[in-house]
């Protein structure tokens, strides 16, 4: 496999240099940068985790041709139209940086402001336009590289909770190849850069509860302002489940409620050393008024094609408690293959179908974490549980849906791992089983025929 992912990546790079040039070089130059640090610390922890590599590379691989292929046809309106933003905000931020536009020209202040949601990329996006040039392939490239370290990201943060190689490493192939997570982690989107963080901060928390350690703080913090950076609201969702996981997950007795305190103490007063937390705080009084919301899911539900519920008011408690029902089950199992009424629709009912068969395997694996694994699981469930009722309230749009599901899916990807390991090691007992029992039944024969030489004789 390795062989053929590295084959594969060649190809692509060479593709990369035949559309763009030098431009195609960056966007090379870029993935290194990332696939390097990637490999050689999998390559750290020893040989038991040598496949992680060959996952990694086949994200890469499956992210950069995606990737390319949009590129190539120029299909980014038909799959990720916000790349153009971001594309147009990052020259104009390179610009700014290189004296070449005025700090106070409006779109600069537009571009360059810190309470617009999704900042981050631009100023990602910015910089990398000011070191290359602006290079829309090189931009999504370092995104899809990215998007691919998430897979064996998730191994770690899966091996932490559930304490399984085979768990940690399905997580990681699924996440790797799903459809839905390599089209929103191969462009120059903020989904897979959010993904990513999610994950790193979830894998961060675990290490915590486990042994104190300053770069695993350092790492988290980081982490943690970078959502603020892309999604400020999934920040304070975030921010509640390290609460619970340090503090009530690992609360054995009052010493361990110190050091939970202590830990969330030092984190804070890193927020507020960075602004972090006051940028969020502005963010949430600006776009968090329920009034807005609601302006906001009807804009969503009004498209003709993939609207829904737009007759559904959230401004109000009961409004929004109605919604949720509908909601979910837009957000889970959307679009319906019943409902697609376009060729964006249409592309992802293959999918849609095999998530919906993983769906009760992934309910054996939560019912499976809730009897064993509750104490190390509780920031994934707490963030999970959170997140998903926040978007079946705020959602009016299957693409939107969708789209956004992604951010849940890759840790509900650990308890369909978590499912299929029940089902494998359940297949092995009953084998092994019937193993035994024609071992039995062969010496109870040979006894028997023993038997009846004995009384021949």
């Amino acid at each position: 496999m390795r062989y053929f992912s590295i084959a594969g990546l060649a190809i692509v790079f060479c593709g990369m240099l035949l559309s763009e040039g030098f431009g195609g070089l960056s966007a090379i130059l870029l993935v290194f940068l990332v696939s390097a640090p990637v490999i050689v610390v999998i390559r750290s922890k020893g040989q038991d985790v040598e496949p992680l590599i060959d996952i990694f590379l086949v994200a890469l691989l499956l992210r950069l041709a995606f990737g390319l292929f949009i590129h190539v046809y120029e299909l980014r309106e038909f799959f990720g139209g916000d790349a153009f933003t971001y594309d147009a905000y990052g020259v104009q931020i390179a610009d700014v940086i290189a004296g070449k536009a005025l700090v106070t020209d409006s779109f600069s202040l537009k571009a360059m402001s810190t309470g617009t949601p999704g900042w981050g990329i631009h100023f990602l996006t910015g910089f990398i336009y000011y070191i290359f040039g602006p290079n829309l392939l090189a931009a999504q490239s370092l995104v899809g590289a990215i998007g691919a370290a998430t897979a064996p990201l998730l191994y770690y943060c899966a091996k932490q909770i559930f304490n399984n190689s085979r768990v940690g490493t399905i997580s990681s192939m699924l996440y790797a190849m799903f459809p839905a997570a390599v089209v929103w982690s191969s462009q120059l989107l903020k989904d897979g850069l959010m993904v990513f963080l999610l994950v790193l901060s979830m894998t961060m928390v675990l290490a915590i509860q486990k042994r104190f350690s300053w770069p695993t703080i350092i790492t988290l913090l980081s982490a943690l302002a970078g959502i603020i950076a892309l999604r400020f609201y999934i920040f304070y969702l975030v921010a509640i489940s390290v609460v619970g996981a340090l503090v009530i997950g690992r609360a054995k007795d009052s010493a361990s409620l110190v050091r939970g305190f202590a830990v969330l103490f030092i984190i804070a007063v890193g927020l507020i050393a960075s602004g972090a937390i006051g940028t969020a705080s502005d963010n949430l009084q600006k776009f968090g008024d329920l009034e807005l919301l609601q302006r906001s899911r009807k804009d969503l539900s009004k498209s003709a094609d993939s609207g829904f519920g737009g007759d559904v008011d959230i401004s109000t408690t009961e409004g929004a408690l109605t919604n949720l029902p509908t909601g979910f089950s837009y957000l889970m199992f959307a679009p319906f293959p019943w409902e697609a009424t376009s060729l964006r629709q249409s592309v992802t009912i293959p999918e849609t179908l095999i998530w919906w068969a993983m769906f009760p395997i992934m309910l054996m694996g939560l019912a499976f974490t809730l009897r064993s694994r509750l104490r190390p699981s509780i920031p994934v469930l707490t963030f999970t549980i959170m997140l998903t009722l926040a978007y079946s309230v705020l959602q009016g749009n299957v693409g939107t849906a969708y789209r956004q599901r992604i951010q849940i899916q890759v840790f509900l990807f650990m308890f369909v791992a978590a499912g299929v390991v029940l089902l494998l090691e359940r297949s092995e007992n009953n084998r092994m089983r019937q193993i035994a029992a024609h071992r039995r039944s062969d010496e109870r024969l040979k006894a028997l025929s023993s038997l009846g030489r004995e009384g021949g004789e």
